[in-house]
């Protein structure tokens, strides 16, 4: 039986139709948290609302959502429906949502495939912050993780527009952190999962065996952790799982 260490806690995860951000709502969820799973696929949130009640873990949220076209009144809405639905509790947000391309040169990509990475990998979690700010500076703890990529920090060629628009996500956390130094209750921080058996990994390292990668479940025991009381007092740090 999994520790029961986000008992009463509302946690917010977004790609949380698949891959990473699937096994983090789940770990989540078993971990004792009501979950709100957002994705843009009906049909797959679906399916994980299933499993996750299936399991006997408190009832989860699903919020069919198209984050990469969303305009500043969606999000704000966003967060009103959340705030209805959960009488304006909310004590933490995991970014599993992520958008990646190709591997390729620079004079390969495009202003297209740039825009379009940094719109979902770096623009919209401080968008998505933003409009459900109001309930985090509220709860008694509340936990912020970003999902972070190693050549965010190591750039290597190919890595382009996908590795920049994840290197602003660890400037998004400094910043978040600091900006919310004032506040005891509110932390951020970014969570780098290595190689792990994901469909981002598998296509962007398609060489690699099953074998060479992590089991998903085998991080998000992590994320639990700093998704409760226990990573009190840390907050804007990148941490490598």
């Amino acid at each position: 039986m999994t520790e029961q260490v986000l008992q009463d806690k509302v946690i917010l995860i977004t790609g949380a139709s698949q891959g990473l951000g699937e096994a983090v709502a789940k770990a989540t969820a078993l971990a004792g948290a009501t979950v709100i799973l957002v994705a843009r696929n009906q049909k797959r949130l679906e399916k994980i609302y299933d499993e996750i009640v299936a399991s006997g873990a408190p009832e989860p949220y699903a919020v069919v959502f198209d984050l990469m076209n969303a305009k500043e009144n969606e999000f704000s809405q966003l967060a009103v429906t959340i705030a209805q639905a959960t009488s304006g509790k909310l004590d933490g947000v995991v970014h599993c949502a992520s958008h990646f391309i190709a591997l390729s040169p620079l004079d390969f990509q495009t202003i297209d495939e740039w825009v379009s990475q940094y719109r979902m990998n770096t623009v919209v979690p401080m968008a998505l912050n933003r409009a459900v700010f109001p309930m985090l500076k509220e709860a008694a703890d509340a936990s912020v993780i970003f999902v972070g990529e190693s050549h965010g920090e190591q750039p290597q060629a190919y890595w382009g527009g996908f590795g920049a628009s994840k290197s602003g996500v660890n400037y998004l956390c400094k910043v978040t952190a600091d900006e919310w130094e004032r506040f005891a209750n509110l932390r951020a921080n970014v969570l780098i999962p290595g190689a792990i058996n994901s469909p981002q990994r598998i296509q962007t390292h398609p060489g690699e065996t099953a074998q060479e990668r992590k089991n998903v479940e085998d991080i998000t025991p992590a994320f639990v952790w700093w998704l409760s009381q226990q990573s009190q007092g840390h907050t804007g740090e990148i941490v490598y799982l």
